[in-house]
């Protein structure tokens, strides 16, 4: 039997503080779940579930100390710095 093992994994604060600073700028509030480790116990497969942020309707999914944000899945990213110009496209 597989037993898979899920830990929580916290959003880094200085990552956070930045996407919230953006959004600030674009006038909205974003809203922020955190992501998780799965482990398959005995065995050393781990996933990482990355942080989601959902902005004006759109999920956006971005890991821990990387500055790539990705747009609903993991086929296309932007930068985290053109995030800003991408939400006041969306209007």
């Amino acid at each position: 039997m597989v037993n898979i093992t899920k830990e929580k994994l916290e959003i880094d604060s200085e990552l956070k503080k930045r996407i919230e600073f953006i959004c600030s700028f674009c006038n909205t509030t974003p809203t922020i779940i955190n992501g998780n480790i799965r482990k398959i116990n005995k065995t050393n497969l781990n996933y990482i579930e990355p942080h989601r942020i959902i902005i004006k309707g759109i999920t956006f999914l971005v890991f821990n100390y990387s500055n790539e944000i990705f747009i609903e899945n993991l086929s296309k990213s932007i930068k985290l710095s053109d995030l800003e110009t991408y939400i006041k496209q969306i209007n």
